[in-house]
């Protein structure tokens, strides 16, 4: 696993440490969680504007018309 140093400015250090203590070990996979949202947020981003920019023609869509229903 690779290492990253991240200066933070002292209101956002507390509020870290506030929610992600690091005497309970929860500050490095908070980083981490919050790092593998933002990147998976940015690539629901380029998707939707690359839909928006160029949308599925009527003929290319999937037609649900007839879709049976779900049953878990």
């Amino acid at each position: 696993m690779k290492s990253l140093l991240v200066q933070l400015d002292e209101p956002t250090y507390r509020a870290l440490n506030r929610i992600a203590p690091a005497a309970k070990r929860q500050r490095a996979e908070f980083v981490r969680s919050a790092i593998r949202k933002a990147i998976r947020e940015t690539q629901e981003q380029r998707t939707r504007r690359a839909y928006l920019q160029k949308p599925d023609s009527e003929a290319d869509a999937d037609d649900w018309s007839s879709a049976e229903e779900w049953k878990p």
